[in-house]
């Protein structure tokens, strides 16, 4: 999703326009979190940029998108740009601590010299 909002519309409320525009993009959100995953990938992952009226787009954390919605509309921004791109990834190996065989062994031990 690139697209370029309107905060301030005729014969509208802005508090309406801004829920609008949240809404639209949790629905976008949640129609490609539903996308079936590749072979050999585990969640989705959102790219984000954000400007308001003329900036530069800027990378910022997903978490943060709503915020910034919130700023421009504070700020009486006329507009805002959002870029939201979904990548497919893959959740990195957590590390074994040590082996399984030596905690039970470990814990059994414990037993013993408890009694």
């Amino acid at each position: 999703m690139k697209k370029t909002f309107i905060l301030q519309v005729e014969n509208k409320a802005d508090d309406r326009v801004v829920e609008s525009i949240k809404h639209e993009i949790r629905k976008y959100i949640k129609r490609e979190q539903r996308k079936p995953l590749p072979e050999g990938k585990d969640f989705w992952f959102f790219d984000c940029k954000f400007a308001k009226e003329e900036e530069t787009p800027q990378d910022i954390p997903f978490s943060d998108i709503i915020k910034c919605i919130n700023e421009a509309a504070n700020e009486k921004c006329k507009t805002f740009y959002l870029e939201i791109l979904s990548r497919a990834e893959k959740r990195p190996e957590k590390e074994v601590v040590g082996d399984i065989e030596n905690i039970e062994e470990l814990s059994s031990e414990d037993e013993i010299k408890e009694d």
